[in-house]
């Protein structure tokens, strides 16, 4: 999309957006609803926010929202005639998310889908039987690659600037499952649904995917073969920690962490990248900073203000460098690019957008886990 497209359809009023589940009171909610009005480009004008009647209307005050469209069950709402919205926005546990789906393909409503799209690769391979690309649009978030240095990472990988990509480090450690989080004094435990297991390990829906996105987003890699080993260390009696090694086409080589036990870690998302001339290291922690070893010895720091193609960008500048950009901040970015996706496909029917995710990649990510959970089974290497 060129400057003078992308300033035109600034010009559009802001796209109305709806949300089933993500209420107040949840943090996912909160986020999605705080990201998607940073840039004026999304108004979201109501939802079935939770089954909970008090649940909604609390949302609505909190968020200043007009009561209209106020629901406590998301088929009244799809079913109401008065209902019109521009997408609606999935953000109920990802046990929920099949049904809503293929109700909201049905009726061709534009979906934006918190990951991971679902539970298995059943559910998936139904989804796509129903989907046409030119009556359906489907995109799926995962925020993590809308920070700007992972974008302006993704640019030097295609531009060849660390050479050959020769293998890939992605890990995600967390510490909820040992050490909970604690608000208020009050302790919270994990969801309930993050407590069972299904044909995939929760932990590769809640987590993998997004190591999966990453790896596919930043060097165009594609998962061929996995060996994986599971264990379950916590009290809740599901698989808590992940280890795996990853070939992907080309030659490429990866390996992937990710855990609920690792105590001393909130989220510990660092993705290390090695190229034949170069590798360079991200780590949420710190997210303004990109550090890139060369060949030659030389080790360079980048941040927003350096010597950038993409991630200096303008619309990266909400406050200059030196003010760090965070999570919700890297989840704005991605509503940004939902809304041009969206006006894009409505113009021609296409949604290729490059920063916006659809069914086949969320699909090729369920088939990775699929193969690992075999994996960890059988003890040997398995093809995606």
């Amino acid at each position: 999309m060129s400057l003078q497209e992308t300033e035109l359809w600034q010009q559009q009023p802001p796209l109305k957006l709806a949300f089933i589940g993500g209420g107040v009171n949840s943090a996912i909610g909160q986020t999605h609803f705080a990201a998607s009005q940073l840039d004026g480009r999304w108004q979201v004008v109501g939802g079935a926010f939770s089954r909970c009647d008090t649940q909604c209307r609390q949302t609505i005050q909190a968020w200043n929202l007009q009561p209209r469209f106020l629901y406590t069950d998301w088929r009244t709402m799809l079913d109401d005639p008065d209902f019109e919205v521009d997408a609606v926005a999935v953000l109920t546990p990802t046990p929920d998310h099949y049904e809503v789906l293929l109700a909201l393909l049905a009726r061709q409503i534009p979906i934006i889908c918190e990951k991971a799209l679902v539970q298995n690769l059943a559910e998936a391979e139904t989804l796509a039987a129903q989907f046409d690309p030119a009556r359906h649009f489907l995109a799926v978030t995962y925020n993590y690659s809308g920070y700007p240095m992972v974008r302006e990472l993704r640019h030097w990988i295609s531009q060849g600037r660390l050479g050959q990509l020769l293998h890939i480090e992605l890990e995600m450690p967390q510490e909820g499952f040992l050490r909970p989080l604690k608000v208020d004094d009050r302790i919270i435990p994990p969801q309930s649904w993050r407590r069972q297991d299904g044909q995939i390990p929760t932990i590769c829906l809640d987590l993998g995917v997004h190591l999966h996105h990453l790896a596919r987003f930043v060097g165009d890699l594609v998962p061929e073969a996995v060996m994986a080993e599971m264990a379950s260390f916590s009290q809740w009696g599901v698989i808590d920690h992940v280890q795996a090694l990853v070939r992907f086409t080309g030659g490429t080589r990866g390996g992937m962490w990710f855990s609920k036990v690792a105590l001393g870690h909130r989220n510990g998302l660092r993705l290390r990248v090695y190229g034949s001339e170069g590798s360079a290291h991200w780590y949420q922690m710190a997210p303004e900073n990109l550090t890139v070893h060369w060949a030659d010895g030389r080790i360079e720091q980048v941040d927003r203000s350096g010597k950038v193609s993409v991630a200096g960008q303008r619309r990266y500048m909400r406050m200059k460098p030196g003010h760090p950009a965070g999570f919700v901040e890297a989840f704005a970015n991605l509503y940004w690019d939902l809304a041009d996706a969206l006006w894009q496909w409505r113009q021609d029917g296409h949604m290729d957008h490059p920063y916006v995710y659809g069914l086949d990649h969320a699909w090729e990510g369920l088939r990775l886990w699929t193969a690992a959970r075999r994996s960890f089974a059988s003890g040997q290497w398995e093809t995606v």
